[in-house]
């Protein structure tokens, strides 16, 4: 998803792309630029979460549930009693079978 991010940050008009353009300009190639774009952003992500966590501890309110999502329960739904099958859960069907007949061999023997 960085990677992703770091291609789109280069094709739009943002500021990675001029981190980027300078990262060349500096002699780099494309690779280690976009490598060094791709480490500044998974800075800035780590630095969201440190920001997020420390939010959470400090007693904010994000109006999340435990886990950090809205809606979310400590109880776990992996461990129900009665299992629900759902149609999209139940086992598919084996295999088909051939749909077309077996080749036939028409070589003629040599006499």
């Amino acid at each position: 998803m960085i990677h992703i991010a770091a291609i789109s940050q280069i094709r739009l008009d943002t500021e990675g792309r001029v981190y980027y353009r300078r990262k060349r300009a500096e002699g780099k190639k494309s690779l280690e630029a976009i490598r060094c774009l791709k480490r500044r952003i998974s800075d800035a992500i780590y630095r969201q979460l440190l920001e997020d966590a420390q939010r959470d501890t400090a007693g904010e309110d994000l109006g999340t549930g435990p886990g950090g999502h809205c809606g979310a329960t400590l109880q776990s739904s992996a461990v129900d009693l009665l299992p629900l099958i759902d149609t999209s859960d139940q086992p598919l069907p084996g295999p088909r079978g051939r749909r077309y007949a077996e080749p036939v061999d028409n070589r003629r023997e040599p006499k």
